[in-house]
């Protein structure tokens, strides 16, 4: 009798198993093993090491997860505080290509945060993923903490749990810590203040920049500091120091820092030139910047603003509706329209110089790769707007400053109309200047348009 009773209960518990949720079950099982496990080589980073492994250099957050939570129960795998810093010789744990990482917040390291698991058909599981990615926005470590106004957070799925690296509520979620700023170069002086090639790194890159100091008595609190984005310059012709030396110079001699990054894969940076729309590549090495230009013992971290031409102008407004630390914007003729608007009102002219073959042409097909993967956006509305910072544009960390020639051939001039428009729909602040019978460049208005720049910053990062 007891044998029988035995037997029966051992076949309910069997019963109850199976009929356990499935993802509660992986749950419990996820990470238990690493599909590779990879020591750290020379020259190696958590990108490349993605990239190779899970054909996504942006997924390297993953591996950090995954290694953190190996670590828990394995101390031959590394612990990863800073995924901008690997030692040769640390041990990795590589996930599954398609494996969701579950790791428990003791074995989770703030600078890997990954996307909760989220069921495609759990109400329950979508409120909870929900109401994660709310506590993951407050807790980016380039912001002090803010809470985001009702704007939409749509949530698309490309895998369980995982949302698109472009969408601003997986950028929310993410960690971008920066590095102490290396002088690589000393170059010739400006009028009154210095200019170097600077280093830092972002998501493991290392990723060269212009910096410039003001001379004279450094302010109590550091000097305030303009993080400068450059607009779209073929990867393979870019140099630090060419392009732009007149606009950083409006800023450079008005008692600003300016720190004008390259970009991953122009010039001498690492990393691939992914492009500035299909992924969110650029937009991180600036945030990095932002990051790294705080720990500068001579700047400020109060009293930064941003300023973007162009591309720079997407990088800007994506930046500036992910982190609270940008006090205020400027930006010129700025690529800077809802993706919807985008695709029905703007295709870059084709460039005099030959684009690479491979990662530069892909980087401007971002257009066709989104659409054929999601649908186009009156299919799928909600992916193409939780990738549109102007759905967050009530969110905006500090005022805009607009300002587009009227005869732009490269960028139409509505695409700043329509930001415009969509900040003050909110109540934001928004100053805007058209430039009649102007090009792209804003070259015939330069002056004027560089004077308001300046007395915009003025007004809003140094405070006078």
């Amino acid at each position: 009798m007891k044998q029988t009773q035995r037997i029966s209960f051992l076949c309910l518990c069997s019963l109850l198993l199976t009929l356990l949720p499935v993802n509660l079950v992986q749950a419990q099982t996820a990470v238990q093993e690493c599909a590779n496990s990879v020591i750290v080589q020379p020259g190696d980073t958590l990108s490349t090491i993605a990239g190779e492994y899970l054909d996504n250099q942006i997924a390297y957050a993953r591996i950090v997860a995954a290694t953190n939570a190996k670590a828990g129960t394995d101390a031959t795998y590394a612990s990863i505080d800073n995924p901008n810093v690997l030692e040769v010789g640390w041990r990795l744990c590589i996930p599954a290509a398609n494996e969701t990482v579950a790791t428990s917040s003791s074995a989770t390291s703030s600078s890997a945060t990954s996307a909760s698991a989220l069921s495609s058909n759990s109400a329950a599981a979508t409120s909870a993923a929900t109401s994660s990615i709310a506590a993951a926005a407050a807790a980016i470590t380039t912001t002090a903490s803010f809470t985001p106004t009702a704007t939409p957070e749509p949530l698309v799925q490309l895998a369980p749990g995982e949302l698109h690296p472009l969408t601003i509520a997986r950028m929310r979620q993410e960690s971008y810590p920066g590095s102490d700023i290396v002088i690589e170069q000393v170059l010739e002086p400006g009028v009154n203040y210095e200019r170097y090639i600077a280093s830092y790194l972002s998501e493991g890159n290392k990723i060269y920049a212009m910096l410039t100091v003001p001379n004279g008595e450094r302010p109590a609190t550091g000097w305030p500091v303009v993080v400068f984005n450059h607009g779209y310059i073929p990867p393979e012709v870019y140099r630090t120091t060419e392009r732009y030396v007149a606009y950083v110079d409006a800023f450079a001699r008005n008692g600003y820092i300016v720190f004008r990054s390259d970009y991953r894969g122009h010039g001498f940076s690492e990393g691939d030139a992914s492009g500035g729309y299909g992924t969110p590549a650029y937009t991180v090495d600036v945030l990095n910047a932002v990051s790294s230009i705080k720990r500068y013992a001579a700047a400020d971290p109060n009293r930064i603003g941003m300023w973007g031409h162009s591309m720079g102008g997407q990088v800007t407004l994506r930046a500036m509706v992910v982190t609270q630390d940008i006090k205020a914007g400027v930006i010129w003729a700025g690529v800077v329209a809802s993706y919807p608007d985008l695709l029905a009102h703007w295709r870059r002219r084709n460039n005099s110089t030959p684009p690479d073959t491979t990662t530069t042409n892909r980087a401007r097909r971002w257009r066709e790769e989104l659409t054929e993967q999601f649908g186009a956006p009156e299919e799928n509305p909600q992916f193409w707007a939780s990738i549109s910072p102007n759905t967050y544009v009530a969110d905006l960390s500090g005022p805009i400053q607009l300002h587009h020639g009227t005869q732009d051939e490269s960028v139409p001039l509505e695409l700043s109309q329509f930001l415009r428009d969509e900040i003050q729909a909110v109540g934001g602040v928004v100053e805007y200047y058209e430039y009649p019978g102007d090009n792209h460049n804003i070259s015939a208005n330069f002056n004027t348009a560089a004077a308001r720049s300046v007395a915009f910053f003025d007004r809003y990062v140094k405070g006078e």
